[in-house]
């Protein structure tokens, strides 16, 4: 069993992790991985949070690993199309066999991007919306500054876009991130749970992504709880 600490008693404060999962072992673990429960639960919040998306378009899932959530959110609203953006390669190439094996490969792209692809956003109002909804799961936690989420969500975004992010919550102690490991990852490869556990350390809570918002301009956006592990990110710009 990988050791994951002994101070129980520790509050968690945050500790950063890389930002890529570049390595064929982890992409690999991810790609054949269970989540089939917080996936699909990502998928019917975003439907219960935005019920009035319009009947088709496309939209951005922005750090789409191998993407798995790109495929659920396709199969579940049948007339969009989806661009997957994610930096790591290995994660892409089991994304591009699970597309390929669904025959999606005309609503779903995926490419490989780092987020941001800009240091610079233009304070003037785009005319027209270039994604009407853009989505994200689990990338908030990895990047090494959060803005560069908040970045791209405004640079790929107009009025009316709707944001629907979802994220690991840092729990309090060192011991809950333990307890979640055996609880929600038990069964999985020795580096998956690893890795969620590393996940759960450098997640942010409600309080801190609330203050980036502020900090991006974004305080429109509503946070909340939605599990003992995840918080949401939504509303519309």
């Amino acid at each position: 069993m990988t050791n994951l600490g002994s101070d129980a008693s520790a509050l968690l404060t945050r500790v950063p992790e890389p930002e890529l999962m570049d390595d064929d072992d982890q992409a690999r673990a991810y790609a054949e991985a269970d989540f089939a429960e917080p996936h699909n639960h990502f998928v019917q919040l975003l439907q219960e949070t935005f019920p009035q998306l319009p009947q088709s378009g496309n939209a951005l899932d922005l750090g789409c690993g191998p993407g798995d959530i790109t495929l659920r959110f396709a199969h579940a609203f049948p007339a969009w199309s989806v661009e997957g953006w994610d930096a790591s390669e290995a994660m892409l190439n089991y994304g591009y066999q699970a597309v390929a094996a669904a025959a999606l490969q005309d609503r779903i792209t995926l490419k490989k991007v780092y987020v941001p692809q800009s240091d610079t956003v233009s304070d003037t109002k785009r005319d027209t919306v270039s994604f009407p909804l853009i989505f994200s799961n689990s990338l908030l936690h990895h990047l090494a500054d959060p803005m560069a989420l908040w970045t791209e969500v405004k640079q790929q975004s107009g009025a009316g876009t709707a944001v629907f992010i979802m994220d690991l919550m840092r729990p309090t102690k060192r011991e809950t991130a333990r307890n979640f490991v055996d609880l929600y990852v038990q069964d999985e490869p020795e580096v998956l749970r690893k890795d969620f556990f590393n996940s759960l350390l450098a997640a942010y809570r409600v309080d801190e992504v609330k203050a980036q918002l502020v900090q991006a301009g974004l305080g429109g956006l509503q946070v909340r709880a939605v599990s003992d592990r995840h918080l949401i990110i939504w509303g519309q710009l």
